[in-house]
């Protein structure tokens, strides 16, 4: 993510005369300034100071839900909140301001709502099942020992790119059938789309038709030469008792891509730097690695980082909110994750916590198909970088940074430790 401590809030668009002054707060989901230091901190605050669904004039205007119980039920309520983010008549108007004969990969199934959504999600199921995924356990550890066994002499490391970034990137690279020297270039695309303001219609459906090129000879090649891949196991699935199309196979792959080369790498960021400014529970879990699991769960619980967008799909009023059809939600996931409402001493880790159901992988239609992945290469590498780095703090020489946008995100943890020998 590209330093942005220089830039700007987003502009301030005007108040809608149906949203009531009493629910505007100021709120950047790209650049606001708490987002750069502690990006949970800032969440915390829209708890505490922001009504429960609020508009906010960045981001060209647009509604936020962070409350836990609201987040909940809207996530689940689908014909009111869309994931369709491309209505069709924006689509056209879009098409029209691209060059002629282009065609918009639109990722799917996320961006789709039910029953359509369920047809394009039925064929992921199988290959981010339990069982598919236990089958990645051993190649999964062995990278994990190798990549922190390569820093743990040196006394410290900077745990993205040494840590953090390889591990989920390179397994997913691996499981999709990617090449691995393209890292560095599929990280800058991610990123670029990441860091996107969602109003950028033009801009933001660009940056989706570079990813998907950037996988159309291969996904090409798949279909005439299959390999051990996900791209091969994708194109013999049915959708609906057909076979799949090359724009079906684009807009899988977009999603994908930026989920697969991504999300997990913050997951480890926000989770390893709570370890290192928590020398009890590092204490603890070493002492007991059976608990790792629910140390994770607790984790992903405090450390939420997704909020996803939403389409009122029609006018509707949400506890107070007057929302008209067509205008942006994000569902705040992280704040509901933090609300003491729902979560006693909700900024405090404690992993004998009885209710472990978080908002981290969504809920309802959408929530995360690569869920079982994520716990296994979160829980591997705790297991292992805890197992082999004596206990670890933040560098007070160097402070860790962070960003915001749709997924918060960690770009720079120094760690520190003492060196063996």
């Amino acid at each position: 993510m590209a330093d942005d401590s220089a830039l700007e809030l987003t502009p301030a668009v005007e108040r809608p005369p149906h949203v009531a002054e009493a629910l505007v707060y100021d709120f950047d989901f790209l650049r606001d300034p708490g987002f750069r230091t502690d990006p949970h901190g800032r969440y915390r605050r829209l708890v505490e100071e922001a009504p429960p669904v609020f508009w906010t004039p960045r981001g060209g205007g647009h509604w936020m839900v962070c409350r836990h119980d609201l987040v909940f039920e809207a996530a689940r309520d689908f014909e009111s909140f869309s994931s369709e983010l491309f209505p069709a008549d924006q689509l056209e108007a879009l098409l029209a301001a691209m060059p002629p004969d282009m065609r918009i990969p639109v990722p799917y199934p996320i961006n789709l709502d039910p029953p359509l959504h369920t047809s394009f999600r039925i064929p992921l199921n199988a290959p981010f099942s339990p069982k598919a995924i236990a089958a990645l356990k051993d190649d999964i550890r062995a990278l994990a020992v190798s990549l922190v066994d390569a820093v743990s002499a040196q006394g410290g490391c900077e745990f993205m790119s040494a840590v953090a970034e390889p591990l989920p990137v390179q397994v997913f690279l691996k499981f999709m059938g990617l090449p691995l020297e393209r890292q560095p270039e599929f990280r800058a695309l991610v990123r670029k789309q990441l860091s996107a303001p969602f109003n950028d219609g033009v801009g933001g459906v660009m940056i989706l038709r570079e990813i998907a090129d950037t996988m159309r000879d291969i996904i090409i090649a798949r279909r005439e030469d299959p390999k051990d891949d996900l791209i091969s196991r994708l194109w013999r699935v049915e959708i609906d008792g057909r076979a799949p199309t090359q724009e079906d196979m684009e807009n899988y792959g977009v999603l994908l891509f930026i989920a697969g080369l991504d999300t997990v790498i913050n997951g480890l960021g926000f989770g390893v730097g709570h370890l290192a400014r928590d020398p009890a529970l590092q204490a603890k879990l070493r002492a007991d690695p059976s608990l790792i699991p629910e140390a994770t769960e607790e984790l992903l619980r405090r450390y939420t980082f997704v909020a996803p967008i939403r389409l009122a799909g029609k006018d509707l009023s949400f506890h107070g909110a007057q929302i008209k059809r067509g205008e942006r939600v994000l569902l705040g996931l992280p704040a509901g994750d933090l609300d003491p409402q729902h979560w006693p001493k909700a900024d405090q880790v404690d992993i004998g916590r009885q209710d472990k159901a978080h908002l981290a992988f969504n809920v309802g239609p959408h929530r995360c198909v690569g869920s079982h992945l994520a716990r296994l290469e979160l829980q591997t590498l705790y297991e292992e970088f805890l197992a082999r780095i004596p206990p670890f703090a933040l560098d007070p020489e160097r402070a860790p940074a962070y960003h915001g946008g749709i997924v918060l995100g960690v770009d720079r943890l120094n760690l520190v430790w003492s060196a063996a020998g």
